[in-house]
C-alpha cells in the first residue's frame, strides 16, 4: 500500500467520522447509483454470513491478494486533540494484516493451538449505514473509477462458552476493487468505538 493511498484512506476515515457521507463523495456524480449500492450491500451481507457461519476460507476468497487490513487503537483525547486519538501506522494496532497473515490465523483455528477459539465463538455481524462512492484514481493510485470507496458501520455480537458475551461497535472504510469475479476487499480500515477493549481477546474478524 503506497503512502499516498494509505494517507487517502486514513483521511477518508477521519473526515467521514467528522463530516458524514459527503466527505467521501465531495463532487456531484461520484456516489454509486442505486444498483451499484445494492451490489455493495449484498456483498457485505454475504461476507457477514460467511464469518458468522465460520466459513473463513470462503471469506478469504472475498479479499484481494494485496489486501491491507488495519484496525488501529484509539485513545481518549481532548476535543482539540482529536486528530491524535487514532493510532498512526507503526503504532499500536489490534490488526495490521495481509491476506497471507489472515490465512495463517485461520489455519491456526484448526491446529488445536488457538485456545481462545476452541470451542469456537458464535458471532452475529450486522452491517449498516453503507455509503459507496467511485474511487478517484488521483486520490487512490492503482485504483480506477470502477473501484469503490465504501464507508459502513458495524455491530458484532460474540458469545462463547456459557456466559462470555462481547459487543463490538465501530466503522469501516473499504476500498473495493472490481474484478472479473466481482468485488474484492483491497483495503480495510476498522475503527472500534471503544478506546479500551472490553473483551478478553479479539479473535473475531470485522
Amino acid at each position: 500500500m503506497s503512502a499516498r493511498t494509505e494517507h487517502a484512506v486514513e483521511t477518508a476515515v477521519d473526515a467521514g467520522a467528522e463530516n458524514g457521507s459527503a466527505a467521501l463523495c465531495p463532487a456531484a456524480g461520484e456516489r454509486a447509483d442505486r444498483d451499484l449500492h445494492f451490489e455493495v450491500e449484498q456483498f457485505y451481507y454475504l461476507e457477514a454470513e460467511l464469518l458468522d457461519d465460520g466459513r473463513f476460507t470462503d471469506w478469504l476468497d472475498l479479499l484481494a491478494d494485496d489486501l491491507d487490513y488495519w484496525m488501529p487503537t484509539r485513545t481518549n483525547r481532548l476535543r482539540r486533540q482529536q486528530a491524535l486519538s487514532i493510532a498512526a501506522r507503526g503504532e499500536a494496532a489490534y490488526y495490521e494484516e495481509t491476506k497471507d497473515s489472515l490465512a495463517w490465523r485461520i489455519r491456526r483455528f484448526d491446529s488445536g493451538m488457538a485456545w481462545a477459539e476452541d470451542p469456537p465463538s458464535r458471532t452475529r455481524h450486522l452491517v449498516t449505514n453503507v455509503v459507496a462512492c467511485h474511487a478517484d484514481p488521483d486520490e487512490y493510485p492503482g485504483f480506477t473509477t470502477d473501484d469503490l470507496v465504501v464507508r459502513s458501520a458495524f455491530l458484532v455480537y460474540r458469545n462463547r462458552l456459557e456466559r462470555e458475551e462481547n459487543v463490538f461497535a465501530g466503522g469501516r472504510t473499504d476500498l473495493l476493487r472490481r474484478t472479473g469475479d466481482g468485488l474484492r476487499v483491497a483495503r480495510r480500515t476498522i475503527l472500534l468505538d471503544q478506546n479500551i477493549l472490553q473483551a478478553k481477546n479479539i479473535s473475531t474478524f470485522f
